[in-house]
């Protein structure tokens, strides 16, 4: 089995002269490759800064995070910027769409800031075939304001696997939708999840987008508190 993602140990306080927070106390969690995990607790548990720990976001108090196996805070920021570039992609609640570049251009963006020739005709047609992948080829023109909230979203997905990251991290991935556009935005990412294998961690306050991943952690003033496999029935 192939470990995508290990945080051994690892804590994130935030202190002033008056306060204290423990915002991550003591996490360890192992993700293996195809697993499609959701993180969940209450607000303020620490669900994102958990999330942004382990890509490298920020930087862990105590600890470490190794993705693909590479110890990530043992170098600079220059390292964790390469890994978040290569290794890893993101699916955000807003969007995080540029405003000023088409659907296409969005998606060919992790590809050409990894490639040594970023016009190719090879990385706009890999873009293409994400955007077909997530039923919007024919809105590849179209710029960020021109598409419905769950097509953003989509452009996002497709942004997010086009240079095929070892891990999808997503931060309340249907969180700005109505239920049916993100009933159809969860249905994508399982969808991505088996028949590509690509291994997610899911932050979600949703307990449909839980039910449909393999496994549930669970969180508890900056801990996980339970974690725990959940069986799926088959389709």
């Amino acid at each position: 089995m192939v470990r995508v993602l290990e945080a051994k140990g690892i804590w994130k306080v935030y202190e002033t002269a008056a306060t204290r927070v423990e915002a991550l106390r003591d996490v360890s969690v192992k993700i293996n490759q195809g697993e499609m995990v959701a993180v969940m607790g209450p607000s303020g548990c620490g669900k994102t800064t958990l999330l942004n720990c382990l890509s490298g976001l920020d930087e862990v108090s105590v600890g470490e995070v190794f993705v693909e196996g590479v110890s990530i805070f043992e170098g600079d920021d220059t390292l964790r910027t390469k890994v978040r570039r290569e290794q890893l992609g993101f699916i955000f609640q807003s969007f995080n769409l540029i405003p000023v570049l088409s659907a296409l251009e969005n998606v060919e963006m992790p590809l050409q800031l990894n490639s040594a020739e970023p016009n190719s005709k090879a990385i706009r047609k890999k873009a293409l075939n994400a955007l077909e992948k997530v039923g919007l080829k024919d809105w590849a023109s179209h710029r960020p304001a021109e598409l419905s909230g769950g097509q953003q979203q989509r452009v996002t997905i497709a942004r997010a696997y086009v240079h095929e990251p070892g891990l999808l991290l997503a931060d309340e991935p249907t969180g700005n939708l109505d239920t049916e556009t993100g009933t159809k935005i969860l249905d994508l990412l399982v969808e991505l999840n088996k028949e590509l294998n690509i291994t997610m961690l899911i932050v979600t306050h949703d307990k449909e987008v839980s039910k449909r991943c393999s496994r549930i952690l669970e969180m508890r003033d900056g801990r996980i508190h339970k974690d725990t496999q959940n069986i799926l029935e088959e389709e």
